[in-house]
């Protein structure tokens, strides 16, 4: 984390984790992406074995990453489901490999309960529910009896049966995106506390990508503000994600980091302060921008008023 100026505070300052560790989010908490998966959009195959995955988080974290997120199930329009079993066997030798190198949080990227656990057991310290806590009963339940962290993120149907960014369908939500995305989130939040979860265990996703319309996503990020004032912790996640190449001109997801980056400095302005990302460098810098811009807009407003 970097020194700087802060966007809007409304949202939480921090995120309290597993173990009684909080993860603090001003200016900003940079969540590196490390896929143990062999068909995620832009790096699956690339981290498949314990070692290698390690070596990237850490890698991340020099980077400037605050916390780890791993994940064995691919959650891209249209992928293949992944038994809780495969996903355990993907995720955990990851898991302990990072946590015998370094105690950089760590959070799981599944909607399994099971999966959860194992996570949590082999030094995970919070769970990234894509369906927000809505695919598996127990997630609830398990989190709010460890204590851990919990991002609920919001979609419209599960991966396999996700097809609007593939085959653009009519865009399942219509009306204002924002306030739908925001009153689906904040019942998914009162679930989470009428479940025992403390409110600062708890951040938000509005889902960038996730059954939204280009034009959706774009308008969840100008206003991320909207969602941040709810009070919980906002997470984006727009990272090389097929929007970013609409707007960039870029076709390869791995190289939409320059697109990717501006659109997480747009979201942290308006109140995100959890940047989920594959290019934590990238995205390090260009919160750096514009922190230093803000700051620069803040001052000469002040001495105009001096």
């Amino acid at each position: 984390m970097s020194d700087g100026a802060e966007g809007s505070t409304s949202g939480a300052a921090s995120w309290l984790l597993a173990r009684g560790r909080r993860l603090p989010l001003e200016p900003w908490a940079i969540m590196g992406i490390v896929n143990v998966t062999p068909d995620s959009f832009s790096d699956g195959g690339d981290f498949t074995d314990a070692h290698t995955a390690a070596s990237h988080a850490l890698v991340l974290a020099e980077e400037g990453a605050a916390i780890i997120d791993v994940g064995g199930e691919s959650t891209r329009p249209g992928a293949e489901r992944v038994s809780a079993d495969e996903q355990i066997r993907r995720v955990v030798p990851a898991i302990e490999a990072i946590r015998r190198a370094s105690d950089i949080p760590i959070s799981i990227d599944t909607t399994l309960a099971a999966v959860a656990r194992a996570a949590l057991d082999a030094g995970a310290d919070a769970v990234n529910d894509v369906s927000a806590a809505e695919e598996d009963e127990a997630m609830l339940a398990l989190v709010a009896d460890r204590g851990c962290g919990i991002v609920l993120m919001h979609r419209i149907a599960p991966p396999d049966r996700d097809r609007y960014s593939t085959e653009l369908q009519v865009a399942p939500i219509s009306g204002d995106i924002v306030e739908a995305v925001r009153d689906d989130l904040l019942a998914a939040a009162h679930r989470a506390l009428s479940a025992g979860i403390a409110r600062e265990s708890i951040a938000l996703d509005p889902g960038l990508g996730f059954g939204k319309t280009v034009e959706q996503n774009w308008a969840l990020i100008a206003r991320s503000g909207e969602l941040a004032d709810l009070g919980y912790a906002l997470l984006i996640g727009a990272s090389r994600k097929s929007f970013i190449g609409r707007a960039s001109g870029v076709a390869e997801p791995a190289r939409r980091v320059v697109g990717s980056a501006v659109a997480a400095a747009i979201a942290w302005s308006g109140g995100a302060r959890i940047i989920r990302t594959h290019d934590v460098a990238a995205a390090r810098e260009a919160l750096g921008v514009a922190s230093a811009a803000i700051a620069a807009t803040a001052h000469d407003g002040q001495a105009e008023h001096d």
